[in-house]
């Protein structure tokens, strides 16, 4: 036998493995006890004639073994697809992976050197060089191959799994070797300073979507990386649609889905690179917002600047869920303040008319009342706005269109209409056409209606600032994105009396606990939103102050004044 020569540490699986065997040596002539060899062209061991029948029932030989692998490793070497995968149990479904190796995985200069054979295996040694555009890597691993009986004429081939080309790769995975995810990035404050999960537990989903959009465009470069991934993944590996408007658990399952289309890692050829990117984010108040969700189970808020849209501040009480720029949720009764500009519009309500309050009111066959059935006679629009009563808004639907409160949404909040330029993934809110009671029940924000923190603070800005200005967390001048307007504005009486409306609940209505003290350029409005299937509503509060506008929900909590109301002022209090 030959002498072995000691082989260097190579990289192989995972980031930096040694070949675990010692299969590895210098070719010898024969296969002596413990012998090596290194399969060349084809120098298989021959056998007697024998015909199909008898090689069918006939056991497998040391020399089946060695002729069956030989025939394939040789034409795999040599890089012959067709006749490697002809050597093997399932010639189709080979040829795929092994065109794959060179094609997709740009695995090149392939050298293989087996062991000696036991029973019906054989175990062999791979050297190879994984190429990607300008990189290179040596590939270095452990495989092996089982040889079967053909079914067809009982001659010995390698029995088919991908877990021959590399031990890692599983039924229904490919060998890919590329870009591995998005290029990443560092996050800065609006101040300079960094942002991590370290820092500010919540914004992982913010920072990954960040990487996403700004990685490359910020001068980021991704991984570049030999992968295992499902074979469905090369030809879809979106996942998902932009805005993330789907509920907490589907787009975690997407999320999910995106992260396993990335595959695993089997050869790192690049480290990834960070770009940078300037986000609105004040380290200040993000970190108080962060403390408030804390302390908050199920929290989100969110606080922006209602004269720029600058978004100055989002946390989440889940850090991997965000529900504070995607969530979509029914809003409840903030949606009153859209619901009231149309009103207001249309001339179907003033502040100080008459606009009764009943217990009851029905439309489209279903019947609504007010938290604790409460009612007001000769109530005046302005106290209906502020006790939040629903009744006051169900009892206008039979004087409105299908598509009113949806014109309204769009046109003047900007909302619903699936095109804000955030810089990061957002859910823009949902406001879509609907009849009969869904259209009723809308107007006080259940039906479809569909909103989260970032668009109802939008609804209290658009208030203060007197017109949309769409919230934006990248400023527009990094990337040149071109941001959302609405198409009309409200007119001044519309807007001077939603401003009292708001400042009225802020003073004497149902957000007069929460905002004691915020006076007197302010407004605010509470929601309760029912949610089947819970035992208790979902908290709702939006409000501004000055030119700060903020919005937070506390999913099963109970009253928006009592258990969202307090983010919602601690940020509006610090803003100044």
């Amino acid at each position: 036998m030959g002498k072995r020569r000691r082989v260097p540490e190579r990289r192989g699986l995972g980031r930096r493995p040694a070949l675990t065997g010692l299969l590895v040596a210098a070719a010898v002539a024969g296969l002596g006890a413990g012998g090596y060899v290194v399969f060349g062209d084809g120098a298989s061991a021959a056998g007697s004639p024998r015909s199909p029948e008898e090689l069918r029932e006939a056991p497998l030989t040391a020399a089946d073994v060695t002729a069956a692998a030989d025939a394939f490793l040789t034409a795999w070497r040599k890089g012959d697809v067709a006749a490697a995968a002809a050597a093997t149990s399932d010639p189709q479904a080979a040829r795929v992976h092994l065109a794959g190796w060179t094609e997709e995985a740009g695995i090149t200069d392939a050298a293989f050197t087996a062991g000696r054979p036991k029973g019906d295996a054989l175990a062999f040694a791979v050297r190879a060089t994984v190429t990607h555009e300008k990189l290179n890597e040596p590939l270095a691993y452990d495989s092996g191959l089982t040889v079967v009986r053909r079914a067809a004429d009982g001659e010995p081939v390698v029995r088919w799994r991908p877990s021959v080309l590399h031990p890692e790769l599983k039924d229904g995975e490919r060998l890919v070797t590329g870009e591995a995810g998005s290029a990443p990035v560092t996050a800065l404050d609006r101040d300079g300073g960094k942002l991590t999960t370290a820092g500010y537990p919540s914004i992982g989903p913010i920072l990954k979507s960040l990487g996403e959009k700004y990685g490359e465009k910020s001068g980021g470069t991704p991984a570049v990386a030999l992968r295992a991934v499902p074979a469905d993944s090369l030809q879809d590996t979106e996942g998902g649609g932009k805005n993330g408007d789907a509920p907490p658990k589907e787009r975690k399952k997407k999320e999910t889905d995106r992260e396993e289309a990335e595959g695993r890692e089997l050869l790192l050829l690049a480290e990834a690179t960070p770009g940078e990117v300037t986000t609105t984010l004040h380290p200040g108040l993000q970190k108080l917002a962060e403390r408030e969700v804390a302390a908050k189970p199920r929290s989100s808020v969110v606080l922006m600047r209602a004269s720029t849209g600058e978004i100055l501040a989002a946390a989440n009480s889940d850090p991997d869920v965000d529900t504070a720029l995607r969530g979509s949720l029914a809003p409840g009764s903030t949606m009153k303040v859209v619901s009231s500009a149309m009103l207001l519009d249309k001339g179907l309500a003033a502040n100080d008319r008459e606009h009764p309050c009943p217990k009851y009111s029905s439309y489209g066959g279903w019947k609504f009342q007010n938290d604790d059935k409460f009612q007001m006679k000769d109530a005046s629009f302005k106290a209906s706005f502020a006790r939040s009563c629903n009744t006051a808004f169900i009892s206008q639907a039979e004087k409105l269109s299908d598509d009113d409160l949806t014109e309204e949404a769009q046109q003047v909040f900007g909302l619903g209409l699936d095109n804000w330029s955030v810089g990061v993934s957002t859910f823009d809110g949902a406001v879509p056409v609907q009849s009969d009671a869904p259209m009723a029940a809308s107007l006080i924000g259940q039906g479809g209606v569909r909103m989260n923190p970032l668009n109802m603070a939008s609804v209290s800005a658009t208030v203060a600032a007197g017109s949309f200005h769409q919230p934006y967390l990248v400023p527009p001048a990094v990337d040149g994105r071109v941001l959302a307007e609405a198409s009309r504005g409200m007119s001044s009486s519309t807007l001077g009396q939603l401003r009292e409306l708001m400042r009225y609940t802020a003073e004497a209505g149902t957000a007069a606990g929460a905002m004691t003290g915020l006076g007197p350029s302010y407004g605010a409005k509470t929601g309760t939103a029912e949610v089947q299937g819970q035992d208790k509503p979902n908290a709702w509060f939006t409000a501004y102050r000055g030119d700060f506008a903020a919005s937070a929900v506390v999913r099963e909590s109970g009253h928006g004044g009592e258990h969202a109301g307090p983010l919602v002022a601690a940020l509006l209090r610090a803003a100044g």
